[in-house]
């Protein structure tokens, strides 16, 4: 008994100590600087954004995020879930702020559109979330007038042509397919062969909106909603994606297909937050992504 007694207390203080280290781990931000083979001149510094999930108390995130205006990117691209609480609007345009000079462009994700509620990870862990239809409404229309009025563009089931960096760029996103409001029907059609670059961007990487961005050529897709898993186990990644995508891409640059050295690339962040009621992460610190295109190899 004494020695099951001195084990218990041992495996007590273990699954202790991982809690202290997820929760610390959470607020270890991180900037990734990857290089990409895509675009029509070298040296194009596009900034990665993703799953902020701000709050007002969220004051160090907030300055990490503003200092990220150092890095003088040529375009900031936000994919969704920026907000986790009625009132973080004006902290969502106070962290943006240095960059909304630059010229940017967005989705939104489901946690915009719906107040967080405690969560169950066991059913997190046993495949993609659903919307509780109970959860409040999230101010996302004050959200995209904020960012809109800025100079950003909202791809939300939209499509644009956006200059950067003296560049002409053929530019298109979905609304969160995540909570089905996707309707790329409405932004379908081969991308323009004569742009410079190609861009998709979506919150959530689901394979069917992966695929049809693919197959209308695009260079390069981006997405966040992953968490890069969130719940890392060291040596092996992540144990899920919370979408239909496989693990092994649940965050950093791929192709897709995957098996396709051909296919689009893709950039899936494993974004900056978590929601209020899991704030916790393992293996798998909160980043940001400065991606540099080089031009096609």
């Amino acid at each position: 008994m004494h020695t099951f007694a001195k084990g218990l207390a041992g495996l007590t203080a273990l699954g202790a100590a991982g809690l202290a280290y997820s929760v610390a781990e959470a607020h270890r931000y991180t900037l990734r600087r990857i290089t990409v083979p895509v675009g029509g001149a070298p040296s194009v510094k596009v900034l990665h954004l993703s799953d902020l999930h701000l709050t007002p108390r969220h004051r160090g995130r907030v300055a990490w995020v503003q200092s990220l205006a150092a890095l003088k990117p040529d375009l900031v691209v936000v994919t969704g879930d920026f907000l986790a609480h009625q009132q973080a609007v004006p902290v969502v345009m106070d962290a943006l702020d240095p960059l909304l000079d630059v010229p940017g462009l967005f989705v939104l994700g489901s946690n915009d559109y719906f107040a967080p509620t405690p969560v169950q990870p066991w059913k997190y862990l046993r495949g993609p979330s659903t919307m509780d239809e109970d959860r409040p409404e999230l101010p996302w229309g004050d959200l995209i007038k904020g960012l809109t009025a800025a100079g950003w563009h909202d791809l939300s089931n939209m499509r644009s042509t956006l200059e950067v960096a003296g560049q002409e760029w053929d530019v298109r996103g979905v609304d969160d397919p995540h909570i089905e409001r996707d309707r790329y029907e409405l932004v379908a059609g081969e991308f323009d062969a004569g742009a410079a670059l190609r861009l998709g961007v979506a919150h959530a990487p689901y394979l069917r909106i992966l695929d049809a961005m693919t197959n209308d050529g695009a260079d390069l897709i981006l997405a966040g909603h992953t968490h890069g898993g969130q719940l890392c186990v060291p040596g092996i990644g992540a144990l899920v994606t919370n979408c239909d995508l496989d693990t092994s891409r649940a965050k950093g640059l791929s192709r897709h297909p995957a098996e396709d050295a051909a296919g689009a690339f893709m950039h899936v962040s494993a974004g900056l937050g978590t929601s209020p009621y899991a704030p916790v992460r393992f293996a798998c610190p909160p980043e940001a992504t400065l991606l540099t295109l080089t031009g096609a190899a």
